[in-house]
């Protein structure tokens, strides 16, 4: 469990207490929505997602303050031409942090297009894990989407710690998705909504035939990252492997979401690891990740040189 694996990796000391397990800030952007809605609705629902995420119990594990998982959203919503329903997109950032340092790690940044809700002020937001579509889709659809990356962020996390320690949690995301909020208006929660997308996402963590890829988280944060202060050599040969990983993964598994889910927000971290790498390690490090990282193909090839 990744309590267990906290308290060996940072010595502390379990808390009795049953403390929530975020430290998370939602921001709501709503400067596309036309005049006519009054903006304080949108104060009022940036403080309701905050309290939705901070507040409540997400697991079962004892969290201290200084376990707490880092994470920030924000949600830009611009008018339909319904009343008090409107489109958004929703950035994810959540962050885990390193071993003995005061660094934290990305563990996603990645950017949801297609988020579409009903929101009234004051109205209260619900979420129950079995009835997760609610009497009205549109206003289930908010938490929904919310709840699946709570359970995305917390599944990568406790991936990070050990191995698999995030299956629970991945399987809650599975079932968001199986009984996620229906209608005209609601998409990527299907295989037909797209490539990328919430459905996608869970299909590649859960497929056996993906198996590698939880073996890649956590031997980039545990055996990599982790072990970078007491022993930045083998750290290196330990990242090393994971890029070498990383090529036979895509070798055998191509074009896979959560391929490029994991590699957003890594290209700052490969290239300093090994700036200070040998010249045959920069070019192992160069050729792979700008084949598969394609986004930060130029920086591999000019800062890995």
């Amino acid at each position: 469990m990744r309590k267990l694996y906290l308290a060996i990796i940072f010595v502390f000391i379990f808390s009795t207490t049953n403390a929530q397990e975020f430290s998370a800030g939602v921001t709501v952007v709503a400067s596309r929505v036309n005049n006519t809605v009054n903006r304080n609705t949108f104060n009022t629902l940036q403080t309701a997602l905050n309290n939705f995420i901070n507040n409540r119990k997400w697991t079962t594990d004892v969290f201290d303050p200084s376990e707490k998982i880092v994470c920030n959203f924000l949600l830009n919503v611009e008018s339909t031409d319904q009343p008090n329903v409107y489109k958004a997109f929703l950035n994810i950032q959540a962050a885990r942090p390193i071993f003995n340092t005061s660094y934290q790690s990305p563990i996603i940044n990645f950017k949801d297009d297609n988020v579409e809700f009903k929101y009234i002020e004051f109205q209260q937001l619900e979420y129950n894990e079995n009835r997760i579509a609610g009497n009205d889709p549109l206003i289930s659809n908010l938490t929904a989407v919310f709840a699946y990356y709570i359970n995305i962020i917390l599944a990568l996390d406790y991936n990070s710690f050990s191995l698999h320690g995030g299956d629970a949690y991945f399987l809650r995301a599975q079932n968001i998705v199986n009984n996620a909020p229906q209608g005209s208006a609601i998409v990527g929660w299907k295989a037909f909504d797209g490539l990328r997308n919430r459905y996608w996402l869970m299909e590649n963590a859960l497929n056996p035939r993906y198996k590698m890829i939880h073996d890649i988280y956590y031997n980039y944060y545990r055996l990599a990252l982790d072990q970078m202060y007491q022993d930045e050599a083998k750290a290196r040969i330990e990242m090393l492997n994971v890029v070498n990983l990383i090529e036979k993964f895509n070798t055998e598994s191509p074009n896979t979401m959560i391929n490029a889910f994991f590699l957003q927000g890594k290209a700052n971290e490969i290239i300093k690891i090994f700036s200070k790498a040998s010249p045959p390690d920069k070019a192992r490090v160069r050729e792979v990740m700008a084949k598969y990282d394609i986004t930060n193909a130029s920086r591999y090839n000019d800062e890995l040189k």
